[in-house]
């Protein structure tokens, strides 16, 4: 290696270093800077956010955390039978306990470290904000090589959805990181065929996914459309091994929730009434609907340059865009699916997109500025630099200064002082 080579192999790991610092210190817990808390000398620093309460369905974690530590693992399916017992006598929808994942890491911090439960919840859905930064930085080194991968970090590290989802005990966050995890996967073993090192991973991807929420129906659906399409676009070769763990991943997932829900049945009528009173809650019917492009205006509101240089991206794929394709295919099929269900709407549900989107964005910068450019180099870094300021500005305009809490289009305009007569009693 030579001397020069060495440098911009030292600017490189420093730059990445640095932005992945920065992105972990803005994922890291408000509580861990507040007074006489291990990091209150950096508080200063760290943009909490302005929304300090409990929400309804951090509340509801909370309360099945605390009937794990209680009861214990092996009387899950008495909590189930409670949930059932309770939503038969509400009007609308609460969330169910069949979101175990979240829930039993929660159980298990704290077990390691004595943290009560909401407490519990909010450092998993930290840690998991992290975890998902790093492997966004990986998968998209993987897809389009050192270049990307530090771009994408800087990009992901700051989005304000990510650092929104790791401050609060919601399971979205920690959803994506499973769902990002079980693309890339996917990814990997479409061009290792038959390698058990791949294979196993994204079989284990499947079924924490589907045992972490409902939403890897999502997910799933749009693995379905990328085997289908790898015939004709061919991302790598779609082996019988994958075909295999893609199914028995799914089954294995049902059967742990069929378990732990105490029988076929029990879990049928869970989800059969979260599902169907879905249909009479208020809150959903007043947020959570809207036309197909209802996502595309939510995202446009909170990440607006990131969201038209992807759609940018999107209009110029051609086949020779592989990565690109790849992901554009994810989010169009998985989109297929979300933006169709009735009173199901959320902004929360998309944060599997981010990473995707900012490939896509990154790629559509690539483009405008040309190989042949002088300084092409220092004109991306500053373009992503500018870029990452505005995400910036967004998370402190929506989550710090207003405060918003819920990702729903209402509070988005009004955050952003679109909308500014008085919200409804």
């Amino acid at each position: 290696m030579s001397p020069d080579e060495a440098r911009r192999r030292r600017r490189y790991l420093l730059a990445l270093c640095g932005i992945l610092a920065a992105g972990i210190f803005l994922r890291l817990p408000a509580s861990l800077f507040e007074k006489n808390a291990p990091l209150h000398s950096l508080g200063a620093f760290h943009p909490n956010p302005g929304f300090t309460g409990v929400g309804f369905d951090e509340n509801l974690y909370r309360t099945y955390v605390n009937g794990v530590i209680q009861q214990g693992l092996s009387d899950y399916p008495s909590i189930v039978d409670h949930y059932i017992a309770v939503q038969k006598t509400l009007t609308g929808s609460i969330l169910p306990p069949m979101r175990f994942l979240y829930i039993f890491s929660a159980y298990l911090w704290h077990q390691l470290f004595g943290t009560e439960a909401l407490a519990a919840l909010h450092h998993v859905a930290s840690l998991f904000g992290i975890l998902t930064l790093l492997l966004a930085t990986a998968f998209a080194w993987r897809l389009k090589g050192a270049k990307a991968a530090l771009a994408v970090a800087a990009l992901v590290a700051f989005a304000p959805t990510q650092l929104h989802m790791s401050q609060y005990a919601l399971v979205d966050g920690f959803f994506a990181f499973w769902a990002l995890f079980t693309l890339w996967t996917f990814w990997e073993n479409l061009h290792a065929p038959g390698n058990c090192r791949w294979l196993l991973p994204y079989l284990a991807g499947i079924t924490l996914m589907v045992i972490t929420k409902e939403n890897a129906a999502f997910v799933y659906f749009a693995l379905l459309v990328l085997i289908a399409s790898n015939r004709w676009l061919q991302w790598g070769t779609v082996t019988r091994e994958l075909l295999a763990c893609t199914v028995l991943g799914a089954l294995l997932g049902f059967v742990i929730l069929v378990f732990l829900a105490g029988g076929l049945e029990t879990l049928r009528a869970t989800y059969q009434l979260s599902v169907g009173k879905n249909y009479h809650l208020t809150y959903a019917i007043m947020t959570g609907d809207g036309p197909w492009h209802r996502y595309l205006v939510d995202l446009l509101l909170v990440s607006p340059i990131i969201l038209l240089l992807a759609l940018g991206a999107f209009f110029r794929l051609d086949r020779g865009q592989k990565p690109e394709l790849f992901v554009a295919i994810f989010i169009a099929a998985s989109y297929l699916v979300m933006c169709n269900l009735k009173y199901g709407m959320n902004l929360r549900y998309a944060n599997m997109w981010d990473m995707p989107l900012r490939i896509l964005a990154f790629s559509q910068l690539s483009a405008l500025i040309p190989a042949t450019t002088r300084y092409r180099t220092a004109l991306l870094a500053g373009a992503v630099a500018i870029i990452c300021a505005v995400e910036m500005r967004q998370y402190l305009l929506l989550f710090v200064d207003y405060p918003l809490y819920e990702l729903v289009s209402e509070g988005l305009l009004r955050a952003l002082q679109i909308l500014k007569s008085p919200p409804a009693p």
